[in-house]
């Protein structure tokens, strides 16, 4: 199957274009420490990187996928809008793959039998998490403060705890008896072979019906009149 997947729920802009199990091609940006994410200004020529990298054009691809978070409200806006975009131009099959599952399917072959907690970093103090073993969904996605995500933790019993919210409540994470990799571990990043292959599984549906898991308000609202 031929196919383009992005994501841009966390700091960086991940996409991955596949033409089938092992053949993919991975473009990404990380911003620099202080550095804002690129993925309005990025992403779609990082679209371009990886489509030619794989020798593929839109034309050739039998579906996209895109990242649905939970993660960043402008970065998830960016992105589900691009893939609409992009589907529809293509006349393509679009599905929605879980940000945080791909997180935690990057960490399954360190974790062996334990349980997975992926952590994104949410801002406002609080870690966008949710637990994994293998491939099966442990509780459902939320956004905790320090002490709520400890208490998760604690209850799955030496979980591995993995991403970006890992490595900034590490310390209450570790204290609850979880296991974080160190900060420069590939493990906290996104990962686009990853991406790709639950990209591959993953059911499509009508390019309006995939929608971005924001999970709480965004930081900016309107005024009251």
């Amino acid at each position: 199957m031929n196919l383009l997947a992005f994501d841009t729920a966390t700091q960086a802009t991940v996409v991955a274009a596949c033409r089938g199990p092992g053949d993919v091609a991975i473009a990404r940006h990380d911003p620099a420490p202080g550095e804002r994410p690129g993925h309005a200004t990025l992403l779609l020529g990082l679209v371009d990187e990886a489509l030619a990298a794989a020798g593929l054009g839109l034309a050739q691809l039998d579906r996209l996928a895109v990242g649905v978070g939970p993660g960043s409200f402008t970065g998830l806006r960016i992105g589900i809008a691009t893939a609409r975009a992009l589907a529809q131009a293509a006349d393509l099959p679009l599905a929605g793959v879980g940000t945080l599952r791909v997180l935690a399917t990057g960490a399954e072959d360190e974790a062996g039998p334990r349980p997975v907690l992926a952590v994104i970093d949410a801002g406002r103090g609080e870690g966008f998490a949710a637990s994994f073993r293998g491939d099966r969904a442990l509780d459902e996605p939320a956004a905790l403060a320090p002490d709520a995500l400890a208490t998760r933790a604690q209850a799955l019993q030496d979980p591995l705890a993995v991403g970006s919210g890992a490595v900034r409540f590490r310390a209450q994470l570790r204290a609850a008896g979880a296991a974080v990799p160190a900060d420069s571990s590939p493990l906290h990043r996104l990962d686009g072979r990853h991406l790709s292959r639950l990209a591959a599984a993953a059911e499509t549906a009508d390019r309006d019906a995939v929608l971005p898991q924001y999970l709480r308000a965004p930081d900016a609202t309107p005024h009251p009149r």
